[in-house]
């Protein structure tokens, strides 16, 4: 465990929490202990059934825990949930929409579920569509929204109103690339002033969006650190991925290299050998892990970096 950022304020207090499942004596909790920093982003790291939905879950007052608790800005979950519920915004593993309202009414309406004044709603709603990028869709209802828009919408109510805690549970979960993105933007930029837990099961998101990352495996917490310090605690290196640009058509290619099938562009004349030999010039223990007809990848050691070796590779 890294130490904890104790210079932040503390929101979130996690205490020994423990669930178990009455139907089929299931112990999805097991004493979990965390804490939650404001100006943060905890990404939540887990296989299917680890435990964070139900960490969620009963941190958004959905159930009690079978023991042990949890306090947000001071507030205990088992007996201050409604004084809780005002500074906090959840964004469920799946749509909680309604199909003959609009993207404005969703935005108004939680909003004003949080007693929000009319004018603050007002500038709150215009900045929000437009960080959404849904500028074109304010008076559409939202059984005409693909599934990407629908996704943002359910993460932009989790930020209207005033909420400070942020709960996301798998936020970018089958949506495309592009809504993907805009998603994590609208997470980075409204991070200031709040505290966000996210769930994923993406290591990319993980990594880019959490300034801390926690590990939970059958309800207890394995690890917790900033990316940085469990890639050198636990990593075995760096990934490298060069992409090969497609050859010319009609240019000769190198002996041994086999012929694009006809009708398909032609393979790329790239030579493993001379790649190899260039990174291993800079990273003497690179490994080569995979070579298709599109692309190489290389694994390099942690330790190359610290010497250096990246930066003169990537001059």
């Amino acid at each position: 465990m890294e130490e904890e950022p104790t210079h932040l304020p503390l929101v979130v207090c996690v205490d020994k929490l423990t669930k178990v499942y009455k139907d089929d004596k299931k112990l999805a909790l097991n004493k979990l202990s965390l804490n939650l920093y404001e100006n943060q982003v905890v990404s939540f790291l887990g296989h299917n059934g680890a435990g964070k939905t139900t960490t969620m879950s009963i941190l958004t007052g959905l159930f009690p825990p079978t023991s042990g608790s949890a306090t947000i800005y001071g507030h205990d979950i088992r007996t201050e949930m409604d004084a809780i519920r005002k500074n906090l915004g959840m964004c469920p593993q799946h749509n909680v929409l309604f199909d003959r309202l609009t993207v404005e009414e969703h935005l108004w309406f939680y909003s004003r579920l949080k007693s929000m004044a009319q004018e603050e709603i007002r500038r709150e709603t215009d900045k929000m569509i437009e960080d959404l990028e849904l500028s074109n869709k304010r008076h559409s209802l939202v059984q005409t929204l693909s599934g990407g828009m629908k996704r943002k919408l359910s993460v932009a109510i989790a930020f209207v109103g005033g909420s400070r805690a942020i709960i996301l549970d798998e936020p970018t979960a089958g949506v495309d690339p592009y809504a993907r993105r805009a998603i994590w933007d609208l997470i980075l930029k409204y991070k200031p002033g709040r505290t966000i837990l996210l769930s994923t099961h993406h290591m990319d998101e993980a990594d880019l969006l959490g300034d801390r990352i926690a590990i939970i495996s059958h309800g207890k917490l394995k690890c917790c650190g900033s990316p940085l310090f469990l890639k050198g605690a636990y990593g075995d290196g760096y990934r490298l991925t060069l992409v090969k640009r497609p050859a010319e058509p009609g240019a000769p290619q190198e002996p041994g290299l086999a012929s694009s099938p006809p009708g398909r562009a032609p393979l790329s004349s790239c030579s493993e050998p001379q790649v190899s030999q260039f990174i291993r010039k800079h990273v003497a223990s690179c490994l080569l892990v995979s070579d298709t007809s599109t692309e190489l990848s290389y694994i390099l050691p942690s330790e190359a970096a610290k010497k250096g070796a990246f930066e003169r590779l990537f001059q």
